[in-house]
Formats: C-alpha cells, structure tokens, sequence
C-alpha cells in the first residue's frame, strides 16, 4: 500500500510517498481503507523525533481515520464489515490501509463528508476527555481555551456552547479572534495585544473562569491560574511553551485550585474504548445531526503531507488540516 513515511527525524521534507506492507487486523479490531486521514500536533512531534510511537503501534503516522471497513479481527462481529466509520488510532492513518480497534470506531454512513468526519476523532476524544472528564466543566461554568483556532481549540470552543459553557479563548491575530467569535466563542483576546489575565477578569467582573484548557505550559500556568475562579481547574494537553512551570503552592491552596491534564496515545485501549463508548452516547449524535461541523482548513493529497505539516508548523491555518488518501 501507499503511505507516507520517514527513515529518519527531521523536518517536514523527511516525509516522502512510499510503500508499505498492508496490515492485518489482530483481535478486536478492524482493517479501514482510508479516504481521508488528519494531521495533528502530534503527528509533527513525532515526526521531528520527540514523539515515538507507543510500543505495538505502527510507526506511521495518522492517529484518526475515515474509510470503510474492509476486514475483521478475531471476534469482531461481521455486522462491522463494509461500514463507513471514523476512528481513533494508534498510528497508521497516513496510509491506504489503517488498523484500529472496532470500539474506536463512531459511525458514519452517509451522515457526513469522509474529509469532516476525519477530521474529528482526535480532537473530540482529548476535549471531551480533559475538559468534561478531568475538567468537570458543568453547564454555566465558563471555559478559557488557548489557541482558539486550532483544531483542539475549534472543537473546544463549540463542545462547550453544545453544553452550556461560556468559552474564552486566546488567538494571535484580529482575524483569529473574528474567526473563533464565527465558530461560537463568547470571547476572543488578541494576545499579541492584551494581557488575556486582565481581560478575563475584566470580562467575569474578577470572578475568572472555571476551566482552563491548556496547550502551552511553560510561564503560562502561573498567569493561567491568576485566571481561575475559585476551585478552578487548570487542564494540561501539551507543552508547547516548555515543560516546567514556576507555582506559587499558597496561592493554589488559598483558592482551592486543581492542576491536571493528560497524554491520549499511551493510555490503554480499554480506557480509549470506555471514552469513545461515552462521546457516542452524549457528543456523537451532535455531529451526526448537523449541529457541530468540524472547522476545516485545507485538504492536501497524501503525497503532499510534507506541505500538510509545513502548513500546521506555519501556525497560520484555522481548523483541521486533513490528507486526501484516496479519491471518492
């Protein structure tokens, strides 16, 4: 099968169109041709050689699907074959042929554009996961998301309005600000221009917000958590900003503040079947119905995933970057 591969870390330019043996689906899983594949933060890390693939995962890249599915594993019930699904992986989507298990797996028929609903299994399972789950983001709470426009934050900013959240976001341009208050954001701040601590306090009278969602770690917590309100939550998904963050411990326990946050690939196919079980019974029927559409950005063909990943390391794009992998 076609697939976009790397020999070695690098840069965008290692990866190349190439061949690759076509996998076989082991026990509880599923063989998808894929039409559409998308590309994600991680993706990049791992390509740059920061991010290695888990241990029995396929080392190319591609952690979210949609196709249809075209062989069983063991004890997979025949029912799954020829269904049109998307899916969570743990590599491999940056292929013709991807394995994945069936309980990874959200139902798509004809009730979306392959390109949209592979655009959305990553991004909905970390949102749903850190700010419903570890966040406990209840309705009329509000929500503070950093990189508004990004494809975690996109999918943040209208998972939150679905649920009765007041969303905040930070976006580094007047255009990404008007792009993410299009997208269902109550309010955008212009980093590049306004302190985001001033302005969420000025914005919730100083109550602050209830959950913050954060991709950049590093000196931001600490002015992440001058954020929050009372027992706030400060949710960490990444660490683009550095992994150390200096914490003033008196004033976490005086407001009664909670630091958590999560890595999705490593954790067990078991928690990740309980977690997709859960966005299909309470987020799924939303995108199946037409009531959140992904944000989209642009489609590149396979054989063009360096420029995908050039693109997504630019910081310009606004939604998903996914690949086309085969045609109609």
């Amino acid at each position: 099968m076609k697939a976009a591969l790397f020999d070695q870390p690098g840069d965008a330019d290692a990866l190349a169109l190439g061949e690759a043996e076509v996998p076989m689906p082991r026990a509880g899983e599923v063989l998808i041709r894929v039409a559409y594949a998308g590309v994600n933060r991680p993706d990049v890390i791992q390509r740059q050689g920061h991010y290695p693939a888990p241990p029995g995962a396929s080392p190319i890249l591609g952690l979210e699907v949609a196709g249809e599915i075209v062989a069983l594993g063991e004890g997979v019930d025949r029912e799954w074959l020829g269904q049109v699904v998307c899916a969570l992986t743990p590599g491999g989507g940056y292929a013709e042929f991807c394995r994945t298990p069936v309980e990874h797996c959200l139902p798509v028929g004809d009730a979306l554009p392959l390109d949209h609903a592979a655009a959305i299994p990553e991004t909905l399972f970390t949102v749903w996961h850190n700010v419903f789950q570890r966040g406990h983001a209840r309705e009329g709470e509000r929500l503070l998301v950093h990189g508004g426009t990004s494809g975690i934050g996109t999918m943040a900013i209208m998972l939150g309005k679905a649920f009765g959240l007041e969303v905040f976001v930070t976006c580094g341009s007047a255009e990404k600000c008007t792009a993410a208050e299009n997208f269902g954001a109550d309010h955008a701040i212009n980093y590049r221009e306004a302190d985001f601590v001033e302005q969420v306090r000025e914005l919730t009278g100083g109550e602050g917000v209830h959950v913050v969602l954060d991709m950049v770690s590093g000196d931001y917590v600490a002015r992440n958590l001058k954020c929050l309100a009372e027992d706030g939550r400060h949710v960490t998904i990444a660490v683009l900003g550095g992994m150390k963050a200096e914490l003033n411990m008196a004033f976490i326990m005086s407001r009664r503040l909670t630091l958590t946050g999560s890595t999705l690939r490593p954790r067990s196919d078991a928690f990740k079947s309980l977690l997709c079980a859960e966005i299909e019974q309470n987020a799924w029927p939303l995108f199946l119905d037409g009531e959140i559409c992904p944000v989209m950005d642009r489609t590149f063909p396979l054989a063009d995933a360096a420029q995908a990943h050039r693109r997504m390391e630019q910081g310009e794009h606004i939604g998903k970057i996914v690949l086309e992998v085969a045609a109609g």
